[in-house]
This record gives structure tokens, sequence and C-alpha cells, in this order.
């Protein structure tokens, strides 16, 4: 019985310091989200009045509302672009190194995630040598180029890891029915690592998105994108058009969550029906 009620117990604090620490993580989300509809024109709580005053600034005609809509169009560009990029070499990359019996393909892996752990200011400065030695500073080439190079790892780790747990003899047993290796990849591969390959280029296409350092290198103002024009914002004045932005940015998130649980689901049932 005690040891019941001692479970009882530590059961309660675990649930009271998960809600507590999962409060901690969302509070910044559950304050900016309410500012969005602000009436006043500064950041104050209790919001004096409801309005959307704040998303007609995004989506209205104003030379402003133009500048806005202009970068969520760039961000859509780059992040797009440069994720089908990423997916596409991250993909290839992980099947090549899971296939590979080289001994030093560990490193070749190492070197392929290492954009990951240096710092962007140095990602930022060796890439505008590079592209300026190209004349591709200030084109969406070079933004598209840099965003692929630098979100490739989350679809090279998302994918090599999801090829862990892969089962070669499916491989094997489409062989023997006559299936080419293209189509054995297509129709018992791809669908099997496809929670990997999404997640990865989920990853790769929010990094895009929230990437800044290496951004401010290599755009001009016709390629700014959202967190420039944030962090324009912040840095010239508190207009709460930002949080208005930051709300939708939130809603994108959400959505992409649900599509990557959806999606997940999808999978689980697609290999439970082939194995």
């Amino acid at each position: 019985m005690r040891n019941t009620h001692s479970f009882g117990v530590s059961r309660v604090l675990l649930t009271a310091m998960s809600a507590v620490t999962m409060l901690f993580l969302i509070s910044p989300i559950l304050v900016i989200i309410p500012l969005s509809f602000n009436s006043a024109p500064f950041f104050t709580y209790p919001m004096p009045g409801f309005s959307l005053r704040w998303y007609s600034e995004i989506f209205g005609d104003s030379s402003a509302s133009q500048m806005w809509q202009r970068a969520i169009f760039n961000s859509f560009v780059v992040g797009v672009s440069s994720t089908v990029l990423a997916t596409t070499l991250g993909t290839l990359a992980a099947l090549g190194l899971s296939q590979s019996k080289w001994r030093h393909k560990n490193l070749v892996f190492a070197v392929l995630v290492s954009p990951l752990v240096v710092p962007a200011i140095v990602s930022g400065l060796g890439l505008f040598y590079v592209f300026a030695k190209m004349q591709l500073v200030g084109t969406f080439w070079s933004l598209i180029l840099a965003h692929a190079a630098l979100g490739a790892p989350f679809v090279v780790i998302t994918v090599s890891a999801t090829l862990k747990g892969f089962n070669d003899t499916l491989l094997r047993a489409a062989a023997v029915h006559g299936a080419t290796p293209l189509r054995a990849f297509f129709e018992v591969t791809l669908p099997l690592i496809s929670p990997g390959v999404i997640a990865g280029a989920i990853f790769a296409f929010v990094w895009s998105w929230d990437e800044i350092v290496v951004t401010l290198f290599l755009a001009t103002p016709p390629q700014h994108t959202i967190p420039i024009r944030m962090w324009s914002g912040v840095r010239e004045s508190f207009n709460p058009t930002i949080t208005a932005v930051a709300t939708l940015l939130i809603i994108m998130a959400i959505i992409l969550m649900f599509l990557v649980d959806y999606l997940n689901r999808r999978a689980a049932r697609y290999q439970r029906a082939l194995t």
C-alpha cells in the first residue's frame, strides 16, 4: 500500500513538472498570439481592444503591405526550392552511405552534417566569398543553393535514422518478383523511408524560413525574406505587425506538425501491410 501511495505521489509530481515545463516552453506563443489582435500600436497587457488592423497591414495595398507580401513570396520561393534540392541530395546521400561498405563512411557522414555545428556567421562568410566569385550574390540562386546546402544535413540525419530499421529482405523479394532497382526504390524503399524524408524536408523548410544570418550576407532588398523583414521591423520600430506575422508562422508550424503526424501514421500502416 505504501509503495502504491509513493508511486501515485511521484506520478503527480512528474505530471506537474511536465505541465510547468510545457507552459514555460509555449508561453512565448501564448503571449504573441493575443498581441497580434491588439488595437493599440504598442505591446501592452491588458489590451485596450480587439482589432485586425495588423493583419490588414500585411495583406493591404499600402507600400508597407507590399513589402511584407514580397517578403512572404521570397520566403516561399527560397524555402520550397531549397527544400526540394536539399531533400533530393540529402536522401541520395543517406541511401549511398547506408549501402556503402567503405570504412571511412562515418567520416563522410560527419562532413555532411558539419554545417549544423559550424557557426552561421562562418557559413555566411564562406558562402559570400564563394558566390561573390561566381557573381551570384544578390540573386535568388545564391539563397536557394545556400539554404539547400545548410538544410541538407537535416535530411541526411532523419533519413539515415529511418534506414537503420529498414529490412533489406523486402528489396530482395521485389527483385525476385522481377522489379527493377528503380521500381523497387519507388515502390518499396521510398514509401518505407518516407517519414524520415518528410521529417527532414520539413526541418529544412522551417530552417530556411527562420534563417537570417546567411541571408543577410547574400540577399539584397529585392530578395529579403520574412526573418530579415521582421528583424528590420524590430530594429527600426516595434511595429505590432510583427506579432501578426509571427502568429501566421505559428499557425503554419502547427499545420506542418499535424501533416507529419498524418504521414507517419500512413507510412506505419503501409509498412504493416508490407510485412
